[in-house]
């Protein structure tokens, strides 16, 4: 049974057209709702914090801090445009990192290898996850629970419990070291990203596909779509995308430990959840998804610069998305009473 069920729930232009605008804005406030909000708290925090929140470093230290978590969130979207879920994203970050590292500093390899080896083992598991899901027939949730349970425990295994340290190439620093316009490459790996993802899932049969299956996959193999050959490729995106995350951490904190990375699977599920409540709400989408840890990212970074004591940031992701998911609801709701 799929994890998750898409159901787009966004006003149409027709159904827009014969509303006056207080009603039509009213209806889309659900569905923006997540916009508005993210912009109301960076005006919020830039009245009150003018010295240290809208500054350049600031902005630096943002993008920087949840960049990781962006990727990750990304890659946890894509098999949930199919109807399913991922959770290897968080596990398999660990494994990755220290890989990324480990390869370099124990086994001497060059560091543009040692990234190909890792980005082909993410795929891998992709494909396991995949084959687990639509060939073995296993609910999403739990293969990837047991997959990524495993991938963390190999991690431990190859660590042994211990930092992986090591003198790294400039090469490989760079990858997230580099300033480009006066801000983290990271940031433009995530604009990149997000535009591909965005063009191939808005704007390609690939997209329309995966959406189909997402709502009704026995519709969608009705009509001819190939389903599990779709499900698995999203399943080997996202294990890609986790891989090349992995790597980018393991550049940013240039040690390797398996007690680092499963502290970012909760914000990346929260901001592929919250992505599914905006622009397009009941429909995992790209753009929703950035709005999402954009505003865990602000709320967060506006919340410690105002005094917030450690525990705010759990505390925010929970709060943020019971949030999101009530706005949903209610626009589900609304919608539903419209057609009744």
């Amino acid at each position: 049974m799929p994890s998750i069920e898409s159901n787009a729930i966004e006003p149409t232009r027709d159904e827009l057209a014969g509303l006056s605008l207080p009603r039509r804005l009213a209806r889309l406030a659900p569905t923006y709702g997540l916009v508005i909000l993210m912009f109301g708290l960076i005006v919020l925090f830039s009245i009150l914090l003018p010295d240290t929140f809208p500054t350049k470093l600031n902005l630096r230290a943002i993008i920087s801090d949840k960049a990781i978590i962006a990727l990750l969130s990304l890659a946890a979207m894509i098999p949930m445009v199919a109807g399913r879920i991922d959770l290897t994203v968080g596990y398999g970050i660990v494994l990755w990192h220290v890989l990324a590292i480990s390869l370099q500093t124990m086994y001497g390899l060059p560091w543009p290898i040692a990234v190909l080896v890792v980005v082909a083992l993410g795929a891998f598991v992709g494909l396991l996850n995949g084959i687990l899901v639509e060939v073995a027939r296993i609910d999403s949730f739990i293969a990837t629970l047991g997959t990524g349970t495993v991938l963390y425990a190999l991690a431990l295994w190859h660590t042994g419990g211990r930092q992986i340290v090591g003198m790294l190439p400039e090469g490989f620093y760079a990858l997230n070291g580099t300033f480009v316009f006066g801000l983290p490459i990271t940031g433009f790996y995530v604009l990149v990203i997000t535009v591909v993802l965005w063009l191939v899932l808005e704007y390609t049969p690939i997209g329309r596909f995966l959406y189909a299956i997402g709502a009704n996959q026995r519709a969608a193999e009705l009509n001819g779509i190939p389903t599990r050959k779709f499900v698995i490729g999203a399943f080997i995106t996202s294990g890609v995308l986790t891989a090349v995350t992995g790597v980018l951490l393991a550049s940013k904190l240039r040690i390797g430990q398996a007690s680092v990375g499963l502290e970012y699977l909760l914000p990346a599920l929260v901001g592929a959840f919250l992505g599914s409540t905006t622009i397009k709400p009941g429909r995992v989408n790209v753009w929703g998804t950035i709005v999402g840890v954009v505003i865990l990212a602000v709320g967060i970074s506006g919340i410690q610069q105002s005094g917030g004591s450690f525990w705010v940031e759990p505390m925010f992701n929970g709060v943020t998305l019971l949030i999101a998911i009530g706005i949903a609801g209610y626009a589900q709701r609304k919608k539903g009473a419209a057609k009744r």
